[in-house]
C-alpha cells in the first residue's frame, strides 16, 4: 500500500508554560488521509469513468445494429447515470484543487514550509 506524508501543525502546551507550535510529519495510512491522495484517487476514478462511458457508447451502437430496443434503453440509462457521475467527479476534482491551493496559501502566510507529497520535514515555529 502506498503511503502519503503531510505536515501537521500541532499546539503543545504544558502546565504553566506558554503554547508552542510545531510542524510534525504525519505518515498517512490510506490515500484519503490527505488532499493530494484524494485528488489522485479522484483523477484515477475519472479515467476509469471515461473508459466505461466509451464502452457503453459502443454497446449502444451494437444494440442499435441488433435492433435490441430494450437493451438500448437500458444502456442509455446507464450512459445518463455515467454522465451525471462524471459531472460529480469533475466537481470533486475542482473542489480538491481549491482546497489544495487554499492550504498552500495559508501555510505560506504563516511562514510554514509548503511540502509536496512524499517529503518528510519536522520543524518548529515559536
Amino acid at each position: 500500500m502506498r503511503k502519503w506524508e503531510t505536515p501537521e501543525l500541532i499546539r503543545i502546551t504544558g502546565p504553566g508554560s506558554r503554547s508552542e507550535r510545531r510542524i510534525v510529519s504525519y505518515q498517512a495510512e490510506t490515500p484519503f488521509d490527505n488532499i493530494e491522495g484524494s485528488h489522485e484517487y479522484v483523477a484515477l476514478l475519472a479515467e476509469a469513468l471515461d473508459e466505461a462511458r466509451r464502452d457503453v457508447e459502443a454497446e449502444i451502437a451494437a444494440a442499435e445494429r441488433d435492433r435490441a430496443d430494450r437493451r438500448k434503453e437500458a444502456l442509455l440509462l446507464v450512459s445518463y447515470n455515467l454522465a451525471k457521475l462524471h459531472l460529480h467527479i469533475t466537481t470533486s476534482r475542482r473542489i480538491l484543487n481549491d482546497l489544495r491551493s487554499l492550504r498552500r496559501l495559508l501555510l505560506a502566510e504563516r511562514g510554514l514550509p509548503v511540502e509536496e507529497p512524499g517529503e518528510i520535514t519536522t520543524g518548529q515555529e515559536g
